[in-house]
Formats: structure tokens, C-alpha cells, sequence
């Protein structure tokens, strides 16, 4: 993925595990980092929404990115979530990534009430201060704050700023992004369209369907990048049942339970998530295996791109 560009490629927001008694299982969370890497994906994100890093306490977190850190093999990047209710927590949490040895950082706008826009530029600013290199995570419908093309662009001149997480899945905002500021990349934050924004010029995809079915999106992302459609497209149609899961409110449930229906270790949710139940959970369990039957044979396209 390029020397220097660590947040390029499948990065995989990965899920915490937790223990029966809902303890962090660290075990299972290193396996878990050593297979996504083996299965080709070529970053794993801890300590993002989808770590569930607001129910983590902060030994637990830093635990987690300096487990996740000691556990990816050379050439996997590690790029954790610092997100934090102000400026003051997500760089200390900033720190202790470069001082675990990650290679980047996925920054959300100060979590909390909707900050002024120069509020958030003062924030990034900040969090780039730290000194590796800061992803800007726009999730407006958790945060609150949308980062608009226009606000991306002011905080894009800040020295550090490499990239954008854009989670909104408006197709539109990627030209406009590449329009006002071409020399930040543009990362997948929404499963469901990996393959239009790819093929319009994003350069990574910030996943969560790699957790549970990581060869597959793998796959799908290189195919996307060749632009072999006659591949690409009947893989993403098969697929993006189970991606649009990634854009729901029960997207941490969803993840788990198709990492069980998987054969992987999903696990509980801390509260207030509950698991998943009646209709909603089978539709999990048939669009996993949907995927599961689709891409099973040599029909998957899984040779040479």
C-alpha cells in the first residue's frame, strides 16, 4: 500500500472481544489481528465506534491499541480511534498510539454537543500537534458535527491531515473533497458504496465487514481498484446485503453476530448494546451466508485481477 501511506488499502475497524464476564478478551483479539492480516487486509483500526471504545475504561483501551500493535505482523498498519470528548483526551490518546508504535491515527470531531467549525479546526490542529499522521473521521450521524467538503478544506491545511474517513455515503461529496483539497486522500467510511467511491478515486476503505468475512471484501476492494467491473459487480451485489449493515444503529451487534455466523469469535456487546433478536438477527445470519454460498466457488472470481 505504499511506503509512507499506511492508511491506504483495507483497514478494518475491528470489534473488542469480550469474555462471558465482559472482560476484554486479549487473546482472542490478537488471533483475531494475526488472521485479518493473513486474509489480506492491510491495517486493522482499533479503539473506533466499531471497538466500542466509549464502553472501554483507559486501561482498557490503551491495553487494546498496544496488544493490537504487538500482534500485527510487518506491513499491517495499525491506526487507532482517539476519539475523545475534547481536544485534551484525544491527544493524550494520540500520544499513547505513537507511543505504542502505531503508524496513524483516526480522529472524530470532539465528541459531546456540536462544536463551531472553528472549534474543530482548533481541535485537529491540535490532535496533529501529537505528530503522526491524523485521518479526520466525519460520522455526522453519531457525532453530531458534520465535516462538511468545505470545513474538510479548512482543516485540511493543517500540517498532518493526510486523509478523511467519509462515512455519510453521498457519492458526491468525493469530488467535491478531491475539488477542494487534492492532496487528502479520501477513505471509504460506508461499507455500502465501496465500490462507487473507489472507483471514483478513493484510496482505502475503513471497513467492517472484513471482521467477520475478510478474504471477501479484500477481494472485492482489488477488484474495485483494477476497475474489473465484470468481476467487481456481481461480487458487490452478493456482498452488499451484509455491507449495508455497516450503516445502521446496530452496526456493532450486526458485525458480531456475522462474525459468528462466520465461524469467528464475535462475542457480546458491552450495555447499553444489547444482541441481536428475531427478525433482524436472521437477517443477518441469511445475508452472511448468502455471502458465504455466493463466493464459496470459482465463481467468486478469486483468481489473478
Amino acid at each position: 500500500m505504499g511506503t509512507g501511506r499506511p492508511w491506504r488499502g483495507v483497514l478494518v475497524a475491528i470489534t473488542t472481544p469480550f469474555r462471558a464476564d465482559l472482560s476484554v478478551d486479549f487473546d482472542q483479539l490478537q488471533e483475531h489481528v494475526r488472521w485479518l492480516a493473513a486474509e489480506g487486509c492491510h491495517g486493522i483500526a482499533p479503539c473506533a465506534s466499531m471497538g466500542e471504545y466509549q464502553a472501554l475504561s483507559d486501561d482498557e483501551r490503551a491495553a487494546v491499541v498496544k496488544a493490537t500493535v504487538e500482534a500485527a505482523p510487518p506491513g499491517c498498519a495499525v491506526v487507532p480511534g482517539v476519539g475523545g470528548y475534547g481536544s485534551r483526551q484525544a491527544c493524550r490518546w494520540a500520544e499513547q498510539a505513537a507511543e505504542a508504535g502505531a503508524h496513524s491515527v483516526l480522529a472524530r470531531p470532539p465528541d459531546g454537543p456540536a462544536a463551531r467549525a472553528a472549534d474543530v479546526v482548533a481541535h485537529y490542529r491540535e490532535v496533529a500537534a501529537v505528530g503522526l499522521p491524523v485521518i479526520a473521521h466525519n460520522e455526522p450521524y453519531d457525532t453530531r458535527m458534520d465535516l462538511t467538503p468545505d470545513l474538510l478544506a479548512t482543516v485540511a491545511e493543517i500540517d498532518g491531515i493526510v486523509a478523511v474517513k467519509e462515512v455519510t455515503g453521498d457519492v458526491r461529496r468525493l469530488h467535491r473533497l478531491r475539488d477542494l483539497c487534492p492532496h487528502v486522500d479520501v477513505l471509504v467510511g460506508a461499507d455500502d458504496v465501496v465500490l462507487e467511491l473507489v472507483l471514483c478515486g478513493a484510496t482505502g476503505w475503513v471497513a467492517t465487514l472484513p471482521n467477520a468475512l475478510p478474504r471477501h471484501a479484500a477481494r472485492l476492494y482489488e477488484l474495485c481498484v483494477a476497475r474489473d467491473l465484470g468481476r467487481a459487480l456481481p461480487l458487490y451485489a452478493e456482498l452488499h446485503p451484509i455491507l449495508g449493515w455497516a450503516s445502521r444503529p446496530e452496526a456493532v451487534q450486526a458485525v458480531k453476530l456475522a462474525m459468528e455466523c462466520a465461524g469467528r469469535f464475535g462475542g457480546r456487546c458491552r450495555p447499553p448494546r444489547g444482541p441481536l433478536s428475531g427478525a433482524a438477527a436472521d437477517r443477518v445470519r441469511r445475508d452472511v451466508l448468502r455471502a458465504l454460498a455466493a463466493t464459496a466457488g470459482p465463481a467468486s472470481g478469486a483468481g489473478p485481477g
